[in-house]
């Protein structure tokens, strides 16, 4: 079974320039826009600002 266009994966890279980032699916007909995420980063060993990379 093929995967929906509506749910692409995205990857969230970290802004704190760590090189760190998750993995994670949106839904393109609700957030067409970039995704960003306040996650943890286990690097730099605090939350801080994910924005989607394509």
């Amino acid at each position: 079974m093929a995967r929906s266009d509506a749910r692409p994966i995205v990857k969230l890279r970290s802004t704190a320039g760590t090189g760190y980032t998750y993995v994670t699916r949106k839904n393109r007909r609700n957030t067409p826009d970039r995704l960003v995420l306040r996650k943890y980063d286990p690097v730099i060993r605090r939350h801080t600002e994910f924005r989607e990379d394509r």
